[in-house]
């Protein structure tokens, strides 16, 4: 009988351990986002929000797809039950701290402008993924 993998609570916490990484769990919310987005909302630049992105993908709480020449990012739920009512609980705060609220006023400001910014004209808009 084969050993079952255990889940790395450590690398959960690491994961939700930056201030950065918090903000892209709360910009995404239960939508799927084009990271060009998070580049133009949170204002830092590409390669450091992939990085970030990548760190939470090896967490296990956020899956990428690729349309094209644009990565769209989703929060997915740890398999661990542990794991996942600790997450649960960190998306609940985050969803009430007004810093992140603010971000995600942003992001609907610029997701849903007529006049998109430069950068991000021809971007996948936002996508919800709640049904």
């Amino acid at each position: 009988m084969g050993k079952q993998k255990t889940y790395d609570i450590e690398i959960l916490f690491r994961a939700l351990a930056d201030r950065t990484r918090l903000r892209l769990l709360s910009l995404m919310g239960s939508d799927e986002v084009c990271v060009c987005y998070f580049v133009e909302v949170m204002r830092l630049n590409q390669p450091k929000i992939s990085r970030h992105l990548a760190y939470l993908r090896r967490a296990g709480v956020v899956a990428a797809r690729r349309e094209g020449k644009w990565m769209h990012y989703r929060i997915i739920e740890p398999e661990d039950a542990r794991a996942k009512r600790v997450f649960a609980e960190v998306r609940t705060w985050l969803a009430e701290d007004r810093e992140m609220q603010r971000d995600r006023e942003r992001l609907m400001k610029v997701c849903c402008t007529p006049q998109v910014p430069i950068s991000i004209q021809g971007a996948p808009r936002p996508r919800s993924l709640a049904a």
